[in-house]
């Protein structure tokens, strides 16, 4: 069968011998044991749902040896045997472009380069799916290639619920991912609901199909150091940078820091994926011996160099012998995953990643243990450093929430509102008023024809655009302008595309409106096919996140979900073409709800007015609840952007002089 005659077939009436199990593939760990008896019969039954009754027998002891085997259902026997990567829009059997659009972005974050767990269908985090199961796939992509423009594709946490009648301006699919009765979101719930099958952990652009590889959060991070090394007033040249995590997103530090220009030590207990990514050349050299990582990060001192040094092996070994050697670490992070501490995101010190493994399928309790007690000594570790002068901030992982958790010494000593630990997330130092507040955010977009000229065309017109916006722009964001160039100037020798031919750089709406709108003109001259527009969910609107996205928020209303819920709402009627909305995502199940867009624009004056219409609502949605917060810097952009649309009216916060209260 041709690829689009397999897609066109969904789950087949015959089915396809099983699948030997690659071992030369990266593999989610086996997940907890969890269901009691009558439970696991019930993932059986949900699992055998999909299928034909005659395959019954046929699949039941299958499921039965995956349930106990990994944890879950993944109905591997239903792999397709096609390559999986995103093919040109026009190899798509689809009856609209739109669909076609989103099959892409499927398959984009289910590319071997891309996945970090492909054969799970897990894109990023441990534990981010696109999907739970192989059925779900081939059931959706059968769907998305019969819809027409008068239909919408429902999605329940991974679930095709089916093609509902709907109408052009209306978006062609509605995801949601893990949105849970509050009182059952604990990390427990998640892997028991999803081993039953019925909900999953979207992450943030896993499961909203925008993930375009490590690059998407590269651009974040190189602004990140940046920033960071512009707080401790040092040029990054010669400095040192010690974080960890190489998997899925965390894989951009390397390359972030080469960016930045400094000497990028980041740690990981994997060796498959440290080896992807030494491959990849997102990082320059892999050291797995502590007395020579010592000596590397000297001579890169000394002479001065930029380069991104993987140590393979945990990164409290890294803090505790450069404390050891009095070695000084200027930008201090992590980034494992530790919104999933218990299942792979985190794993302990002083044994072996096998070991890890193992002792977290077999004894989840006492591998809780031992991650607690690691995330001790690697507090402790960094409260040394941070002694002598680093600067450690939280990159939205739940570092600290988890350290705190764990005893750890991470609180600070006067805590005050929005303030409680030791040490900043990065977004209330560094993204949060330099950033979000101004309405800059990872504006992204991907090239449907999956040609390396067209995303040079883009890259190109993006940076005449924001040269253009720049020579007018207020002193107040002169220097994102002029970062956002940069970036966008080098780009291509940096070779960030891994996977789809994507880009992705910070804008505020008025440059995310003017570069869609300098696309949209393009395809209309036939000089470039057609784009897909998003964003990372981590964003100025699209997420709630008390401890990360909005965390630099003081007014007490960090906790509250109404600007993520009502963002998706107002994507929805301006013109998006998906859209979703997530439970979990970066810093935790129960922890965060976030919202995410897709927008395909095909050259056409509809395209247009959508751009307009929702670009705009969804950016200065999130400015104007900043603003209401008292945020400085996102009162001055509201007002800006007030003045430059008539119809936009947003409420301004009064300020009360402090030394009204201080009687009180």
């Amino acid at each position: 069968m041709t690829f689009q005659e397999q897609i066109l077939q969904g789950i087949p009436n015959t089915l396809p011998t099983p699948k030997e199990f690659n071992s030369d593939i990266n593999h989610a760990p086996k997940r907890k044991a969890i269901l009691t008896n009558e439970e696991k019969k019930l993932a059986l039954r949900n699992a055998l749902r999909y299928f034909d009754s005659h395959h019954h027998k046929t699949l039941l002891p299958e499921f039965i040896d995956e349930l106990e085997t990994y944890g879950r259902i993944y109905m591997y026997r239903l792999r397709p045997d096609y390559k999986m990567y995103a093919r040109p829009i026009e190899e798509y059997p689809a009856k609209t472009k739109q669909a076609a659009a989103i099959m892409l972005m499927i398959q984009n974050n289910l590319d071997y380069a891309v996945a970090q767990h492909p054969h799970e269908l897990i894109t990023y985090g441990g534990n981010g799916g696109v999907f739970s199961n192989w059925a779900q796939y081939l059931l959706t992509m059968k769907y998305l290639a019969e819809m027409t423009e008068e239909q919408t594709l429902v999605m329940y946490s991974g679930h095709p619920m089916g093609l509902f009648p709907s109408h052009k301006d209306a978006p062609r699919v509605v995801v949601t991912n893990g949105m849970m009765i509050p009182n059952y979101s604990k990390p427990d719930d998640w892997e028991k609901y999803n081993a039953l099958g019925v909900t999953q952990y979207g992450q943030m652009t896993a499961g909203s199909y925008m993930y375009i590889g490590p690059q998407g959060i590269v651009h974040g991070t190189t602004i990140t150091v940046l920033n960071g090394f512009r707080k401790i007033k040092k040029s990054p040249k010669g400095h040192l940078f010690v974080t960890s995590g190489l998997g899925g997103m965390s894989g951009a530090q390397p390359k972030a820091g080469n960016i930045a220009g400094c000497i990028t030590v980041c740690a990981e207990v994997n060796p498959k994926i440290t080896h992807v990514r030494l491959d990849q050349g997102w990082i320059d050299e892999k050291i797995t011996d502590l007395d020579q990582l010592v000596s590397r990060i000297q001579q890169a001192k000394q002479q001065k160099e930029t380069i991104s040094i993987a140590y393979l092996g945990n990164v409290v070994d890294v803090w505790e012998k450069l404390d050891e050697e009095n070695i000084k670490i200027d930008l201090g992070s992590d980034q494992t995953s530790l919104h999933n501490p218990w299942a792979g995101g985190y794993y302990p010190v002083d044994m072996s990643f096998e070991e890890a493994n193992n002792l977290m399928a077999k004894n989840p309790k006492l591998f809780k243990e031992k991650v607690q007690e690691t995330l001790r000594r690697h507090a402790k570790a960094i409260n040394k450093h941070t002694s002598k002068g680093t600067y450690f901030f939280d990159y939205g992982n739940a570092f600290l929430l988890e350290a705190s958790r764990a005893g750890a010494q991470v609180m600070a000593e006067n805590p005050s509102h929005g303030r409680e630990f030791k040490y900043p997330s990065y977004v209330q130092d560094i993204m949060g008023p330099m950033c979000f507040d101004y309405g800059f955010g990872p504006f992204r977009w991907v090239c449907a024809s999956g040609k390396a000229e067209d995303l040079a065309k883009t890259d190109a017109i993006a940076c005449q655009v924001l040269e253009h916006i720049k020579e007018n722009s207020p002193q107040e964001i002169q220097q994102q302008m002029a970062d956002n160039i940069q970036w966008i100037k080098g780009a291509q020798e940096n070779k960030l595309v891994v996977g789809s031919q994507a880009r992705i750089l910070y804008a505020d709406a008025e440059g995310r409106m003017k570069i869609a709108q300098a696309f949209n003109d393009a395809i209309s001259r036939g000089e470039i096919g057609y784009v897909i527009l998003g964003r990372d969910h981590h964003d100025v609107s699209g997420t709630d996140s008390p401890y990360r996205e909005t965390s630099n928020i003081y007014d007490g209303s960090r906790y509250t979900a109404d600007m993520a819920i009502h963002n998706v709402i107002g994507d929805s009627f301006r013109g998006a073409t998906w859209v979703s909305i997530h439970n979990g995502g970066g810093v935790g199940w129960g922890e965060v709800i976030n919202g995410g867009f897709g927008m395909v624009l095909d050259g056409s004056i509809d395209a247009e007015r959508r751009l307009k219409s929702m670009l705009f609502w969804d950016v200065n949605n999130g400015i104007s609840r900043r603003s209401w917060a008292r945020n400085d810097e996102a009162m001055f952009a509201i007002k800006r952007a007030m003045k430059a649309e008539p119809n936009l009216k947003v409420t301004l916060p009064n300020l009360v002089d402090d030394k009204l209260l201080d009687s009180f």
